[in-house]
């Protein structure tokens, strides 16, 4: 055999790894409205890009049902290419192969991109769509996916971890894009549970469909394990490229600058229509963020999820700047149970990556009631001070209405470290409402007077005047300036120029104990 056979021979036995399952299966596959491993993989990066590696493994095993060559590429594809221009590593599931069951070899061949990716400070990304772990392979399997999620953690803040969810993820599976920063999933095509369907059923006798279970809808609304969900497969592979175009590759590293186009009037004189002055009338916050950050910027993350606060990335001036608002519009922007975790997790991710922070506070308190408090509020809201007072990036709080009791210190005050907090005129910031501050200090004057209601009216306006406005807190420098809501673009643009250069440190340690 010749050279050129030997090269003819390498080309055959590639061309049946990128076969994977044959083509039976591949057309099984595109009648359940999913595309193949290496479709995903053609859309998700630079047209021509991609590298495989690993593409020749093999598993060790030539038992039943998992004989010895019936597996190409292991069930899994791994590699590297760029998403616009540049590096990514990825690895994506063939559910054409053993349904995309996990091995030995298919876990060993993802840990090793894994390992790539940080030591070249790139970006991460799974596509995951598999039957779980390889029951011919036994305990073997269970340690693949232990390799996996040891890597998941150990390089969590290193580099960004994407997980796509692109068809089933079940049981110890799910724990990967857990621990990742950001999941994406698949309407009606892609489902994460535990225990599926059938197990419940035996052991609750609850009935229940996978999608119900845990489909795209119920991880972005519900549980919160959905960062992102889009339609189709393409939508969602569209949405991690987008994503990336607000991180660095690698803690260290600056993200992408996009610069705005020199006319943008940075006054902004349509800003006073969308935030009323009225306390008690709601408003779309996000109005707001898109008024103030550059044009089309604005990329909301957990959009359905915990509504009352709004989370995201958005540019400034070009720079990628992460966002944390209060939203009125639904349960007044106060805090409950699963605001709080949002909100803290993403304070989290964006302190990992360098990412500023900018805090638009409109909030009336921490959520009351029976169920937030036997639920855990004190300490889910702990979280949120905890994540604020252990950034170190450059963080900018701007209160456009309402600042009351322990969430205004919690959302970025100056006492926990927040390095510049403007107001706008309208600002209330006391340790309670007017009204219910009113109610408890004048309480004997109101009750004792001829017109009572007359009576707490003044009195309201009376605490409103010495207490909650914001040249009190700005005399005592919990304030920095009072501005005019029209300069609040000028003025953050301004302010986080200056500090780009900003350095601080926290005491020495192994790592905190945020109170999960």
């Amino acid at each position: 055999m010749d050279m050129y056979d030997k090269i003819n021979e390498l080309y055959d036995k590639r061309r049946k790894v990128e076969l994977g399952g044959g083509d039976r299966r591949i057309d099984k596959q595109h009648d359940k409205g999913k595309l193949t491993a290496r479709e995903r993989i053609d859309l998700l990066l630079d047209e021509g890009s991609f590298t495989e590696i690993q593409g020749f493994v093999e598993h060790r095993f030539d038992e039943p049902g998992l004989e010895k060559g019936g597996a190409p590429g292991e069930g899994v594809v791994t590699g590297y290419g760029t998403i616009e221009g540049r590096r990514v590593f990825l690895f994506a599931q063939d559910f054409t192969v053993y349904g995309g069951a996990l091995g030995e070899m298919h876990a060993k061949k993802i840990a090793y991109v894994m390992d790539l990716a940080v030591k070249t400070k790139a970006p991460f990304i799974g596509l995951n769509d598999s039957g779980g772990a390889r029951i011919q392979e036994g305990v073997l399997s269970l340690d693949g996916y232990g390799h996996v999620f040891y890597r998941n953690a150990v390089y969590s803040g290193v580099i960004p971890q994407i997980s796509v969810i692109m068809g089933p993820c079940a049981g110890g599976a799910v724990y990967s894009p857990a621990i990742t920063d950001f999941v994406f999933m698949v309407e009606k095509t892609s489902q994460m549970f535990i225990t599926g369907p059938k197990v419940i059923e035996t052991v609750t006798g609850e009935a229940i469909s996978s999608e119900a279970l845990g489909g795209a809808d119920v991880h972005s609304s519900k549980s919160g394990n959905a960062h992102f969900s889009a339609e189709t497969e393409e939508e969602v592979l569209e949405q991690v490229r987008h994503l990336l175009t607000y991180l660095p590759s690698a803690q260290g590293q600056e993200p992408p600058v996009k610069k705005e186009p020199e006319e943008t009037d940075d006054y902004l004189y349509d800003l006073l229509d969308h935030v009323p002055t009225d306390p008690a009338k709601p408003y779309d916050v996000r109005r707001v963020i898109r008024e103030v950050m550059d044009k089309d910027s604005f990329l909301e993350v957990h959009q359905s999820f915990a509504r009352n606060a709004v989370v995201g990335f958005a540019r400034l001036d070009g720079h990628s700047i992460g966002i944390v608002a209060n939203q009125p519009k639904v349960m007044a922007g106060g805090l409950d149970i699963d605001s709080s975790d949002k909100i803290s997790r993403f304070i989290r991710f964006c302190d990992s990556f360098e990412i500023p922070i900018v805090t638009f506070e409109d909030v009336t308190g921490f959520f009351p009631g029976v169920k937030q408090e036997h639920g855990g509020i004190i300490r889910h809201g702990a979280k949120i001070l905890y994540a604020y007072s252990e950034a170190t990036v450059p963080k900018i709080t701007v209160i456009t209405r309402k600042a009351y009791g322990g969430a205004y210190v919690a959302l970025n005050s100056k006492s926990i470290g927040a390095d510049l907090v403007f107001a706008w005129p309208n600002a209330e910031i006391a340790v309670m409402g007017p009204h219910g501050a009113a109610n408890i200090i004048f309480a004997k004057d109101i009750a004792e007077a001829d017109d009572p209601e007359k009576m707490r009216a003044e009195k309201i306006d009376l605490y409103r005047e010495k207490f909650a406005n914001p040249y009190i807190a700005a005399a005592n420098g919990m304030v920095d300036d009072v501005i005019d809501p029209r300069e609040t673009r000028i003025r953050l643009i301004n302010s986080f120029d200056m500090l780009r250069g900003k350095e601080e440190s926290r005491p020495k340690k192994k790592h905190g104990n945020i109170p999960l």
